[in-house]
């Protein structure tokens, strides 16, 4: 699942001071030292590690520490490189148990989402993504990808800044302390449709379009990369952005050697739709139009033929697979085992965050499969942590992330071995520990570009996430 990627991204910065902000030292000013009482070293567990960070990046590993060097900071519990969390709708936290009342399909959770995007400002937003990653923080995660299209105003009309809601989310990352990889997309129809342009936008779609790929090549153009933020593409989905316009996103991140994301085949409806009108199967057209490669990620992949997963594989084109929501929406079970076996590398993502947890995302994809296959063990926890780390980040375009070794991303989390959950395991079985008994309540440290993020449990920069989850929902509702 590894990547051949070689862009480099340092640390991100110091937030600009607010009311709830506490800026702490910058990492880059200063070397740290840090003991781990036990880490996890891509394939093994190690007891007393010593790191030592310079300007942000690890500068050297040793182990077999058994006391702690004088003044390092001591991490005690199971260490890990930080979680990257590959596919993020920031906006959709704040239908977290609405949308478990009654029944329906994903079509009709859809509708309950427009109603929350149709109330969003920039303002607004900045606010809620703002605690959203600062809830993922202390979910351990130190990367995000925010598959972004709340573009401009409701009925359509840009703002004066025609980014005024790309850059509120990349502002939020940096105030939240997290990397973020801001994959601004293309939504451009409502549906797939014989005719140039496919089918307009409906009414609650009008604020996500730039009317055409030129268009939003022209505005995505104006973002920047920034030590904190990476830009990247999307594609929403075959049925949102037609045929004869998938070229020029593709192109507009292969000029920038960006990340590129794409939903495919979540809903068989779209199957349906892209055979009747094009012939061919979704995987199948967006490989005719060059959009399938090793810097692309397809999220979901759920409804595939033989042949598109061979399509996939053949071309390193990455599967994030976002297991909490796809069996919130009663999507379906994906191929994943398939699709890696195939050549694609995979990674995980929260999606619309009915739990922020990517301890949970690496368990349920692999249960999820033992429920298809009526067999366990279809990756060891070693691989799902990889998928969870180093190939999440690669994804995202950060590919000297994720991994516990000298010259990367000083980016950590700690996992407590004395909780309720973890309690009485086995420290050389940390990552089965991780993956199969952990979860996101257990993080009790988060740690990026050395920047002591979150200590003991608490997010040193919003330091009371759950008030400032509560008032940003709360202001949507109203």
């Amino acid at each position: 699942m590894a990547s051949d990627r070689t862009q480099v991204t340092d640390a991100p910065p110091a937030p600009h001071p607010g009311p709830d902000t506490q800026v702490p030292p910058d990492p880059d000013t200063h070397e740290t030292t840090y003991w781990l009482e036990h880490a996890w070293l891509d394939s093994h567990v190690e007891h007393g590690v010593t790191i030592g960070v310079t300007g942000g990046r690890i500068a050297a590993v040793s182990t077999r520490a058994d006391n702690p060097p004088p003044g390092a900071t001591v991490l005690r519990g199971l260490t890990l490189p930080g979680l990257a969390n590959a596919h993020s709708h920031a906006f959709h936290r704040a239908l977290r148990s609405t949308v478990q009342v009654g029944s329906g399909t994903f079509w009709t959770w859809r509708e309950v989402m427009y109603g929350i995007a149709a109330k969003l400002t920039p303002e607004t937003y900045h606010a809620l993504a703002r605690a959203v990653y600062a809830e993922m923080a202390l979910a351990g995660i130190t990367s995000v990808g925010e598959f972004h299209y709340l573009h401009h105003a409701p009925d359509g009309t840009p703002y004066d800044n025609p980014n005024a809601m790309g850059e509120a989310l990349l502002a939020a990352a940096a105030e939240a302390g997290i990397r973020i990889t801001l994959l601004d997309t293309a939504y451009l129809a409502s549906g797939i449709s014989d005719r140039r342009g496919g089918k307009p936008p409906e009414r609650h779609q009008l604020r996500f379009s730039d009317g055409t790929a030129d268009a939003w090549a022209e505005r995505a153009s104006a973002l920047e990369d920034s030590d904190h933020a990476r830009i990247g593409a999307a594609i929403h989905s075959v049925r949102a952005v037609p045929a004869e316009q998938l070229a020029t996103v593709a192109e507009w991140a292969e000029a920038r050697d960006a990340p590129l994301h794409v939903h495919l085949s979540e809903q068989t409806a779209e199957n349906d739709a892209c055979l009747a009108v094009h012939g061919r199967t979704p995987t199948r057209l967006l490989a005719d139009h060059g959009v399938l490669g090793s810097r692309t990620t397809g999220v979901h992949n759920t409804h595939l033929t033989d042949e598109d997963i061979a399509l996939l594989g053949s071309s390193r084109t990455g599967t994030c697979m976002c297991p909490t929501t796809e069996r919130d929406l009663a999507d379906g079970i994906g191929p994943a085992a398939r699709l890696q076996e195939a050549g694609s590398p995979l990674s995980l993502g929260s999606d619309s965050h009915a739990v922020i947890d990517i301890l949970e995302e690496a368990r349920a994809m692999e249960l999820d499969e033992r429920l298809r296959t009526r067999r366990r063990g279809h990756w060891t926890a070693n691989a799902l942590l990889r998928a969870a780390t180093a190939d999440g980040h690669a994804a995202l375009g950060r590919p000297d992330a994720g991994r516990i070794e000298s010259g990367a991303l000083a980016d950590l989390v700690t996992i407590a071995l004395d909780s309720v959950r973890t309690a009485g395991t086995l420290p050389r079985l940390g990552a089965e520990t991780a993956v199969f008994a952990a979860s996101a309540a257990d993080v009790r440290h988060t740690v990026v570009g050395g920047r002591h993020l979150v200590r003991d449990g608490v997010h040193t920069l919003v330091p009371d996430v759950p008030t400032a989850l509560a008032e940003s929902v709360a202001a949507l509702r109203g």
